[in-house]
């Protein structure tokens, strides 16, 4: 099949200021745009200047663009394109980016904005494409690249790696992910009202403004502790989201109700709390890590932090915290195995490091000279 552009070298260097200048010309229009669209205001930041020459300047040894990098984005989260196509772009490579024709309307933002500033270089090199089922298409893309990013659930994984790549081309993948929240209840009986006021709107960030779909949206909370007070939080959270007006939809409202049920029924709950039609609580002894519609979360309790990391899983990714000592989350940290542990409010916040790889130095290869 010919494509319908051409996949040359860019001609662009790892930390080209061509590049540089676009993607801070980019993270100014997205920042105006961030009332309208708040995940955009976390893109833009990610995107200044400041930012990109910080992770620049941690790259060690003498890099080199990989080549042409395929990436295919999850439909679910709308800025996720961005993140893993600037970062490609910032290491010099000539990318194809496919957009989900469901994709949202913040996605469509971004690429307006994208085609608002003009730059010959990158408009040769950077591609975006949207397409629904092409195998033909999905096919020649993955026979052109040197490096396949693949992000969304197990299934939509196995099924694009039935495309053959290139001998010297490999599969970068991010596959299903599940994350959860813990929260210590000596350290939330010493925070003042305000504190838990504002964790409690960290927490619906982090879960909400994406539905709760995101792989790094919490699930399930762990109470940590030998009192109670979840309903406080449960509280609080229902007032958060009646403030933010966040409307469930009957169809939501629907599927959260059967999914509770469903849940109760296969013997995982002891007690279904209808908080609210945006909260949905579920006494359980573990997260339940599948989604069961936006704004259903798990409760847990357990005496200390060591009772939660044999319940850790390898699917696990994203913990969110508040209330403990620093030393206490370095130790969870490095003996659950999960890649990120966050505080409340920090859970979409993207990072160059990703499910525990350096997203700049894969998109980059390394040149030995030996004098």
């Amino acid at each position: 099949m010919n494509l319908p552009f051409e996949l040359a070298p860019s001609g662009l260097r790892v930390g080209d200021e061509r590049v540089v200048a676009f993607l801070t010309t980019l993270s100014r229009k997205l920042l105006a745009l961030g009332r309208r669209y708040p995940e955009l205001a976390s893109l833009g930041f990610f995107l200044r200047r400041a930012e990109i020459e910080r992770q620049l300047s941690q790259l060690d040894g003498l890099r080199r663009p990989c080549g042409v990098v395929f990436h295919v984005p999850p439909a679910n989260v709308d800025t996720v394109f961005v993140y893993s196509w600037a970062l490609s772009a910032l290491a010099g490579n000539t990318n194809v980016v496919r957009i989900s024709p469901r994709a949202g309307a913040a996605a469509r933002a971004i690429l307006d904005v994208w085609h608002s500033i003009e730059d010959a270089v990158l408009a040769r090199t950077q591609h975006f494409v949207t397409y629904d089922r092409d195998d033909e298409l999905t096919a020649a893309l993955s026979e052109a690249a040197d490096l396949r990013v693949l992000w969304g659930g197990d299934n939509s994984v196995r099924a694009l790696r039935r495309f053959p790549l290139a001998p010297h081309a490999r599969d970068l993948t991010f596959p299903d992910r599940s994350s959860f929240a813990i929260v210590s209840v000596e350290g939330w009986r010493r925070a003042t009202e305000a504190e838990r006021r504002a964790a409690v709107e960290g927490f619906f960030n982090d879960a909400y403004w994406f539905d709760q779909a995101a792989c790094s949206s919490p699930r399930g909370v762990f109470w940590v502790g030998d009192e109670d007070v979840s309903a406080e939080f449960r509280a609080l959270l229902v007032a958060v989201a009646a403030e933010k007006k966040h409307v469930t939809e009957p169809a939501m409202a629907v599927r959260k109700r059967v999914s509770a049920y469903g849940a109760a029924a296969d013997g995982h709950v002891s007690r279904i709390h209808l908080d609210s039609d945006a909260v949905t609580s579920l006494d359980t002894t573990t997260v339940l890590r599948e989604w069961l519609g936006a704004g259903v979360f798990t409760h847990s309790r357990v005496s200390t932090l060591e009772e939660v990391i044999p319940r850790v899983v390898r699917k696990d990714q994203t913990v969110t915290h508040f209330g403990f000592s620093r030393d206490e989350l370095l130790d969870f940290g490095v003996r659950s195995g999960v890649d990120r542990v966050v505080p409340f409010g920090s859970a979409l916040t993207f990072s160059p490091v990703w499910d525990g790889f350096n997203l700049l130095a894969e998109f980059t290869k390394l040149t030995t000279v030996t004098v």
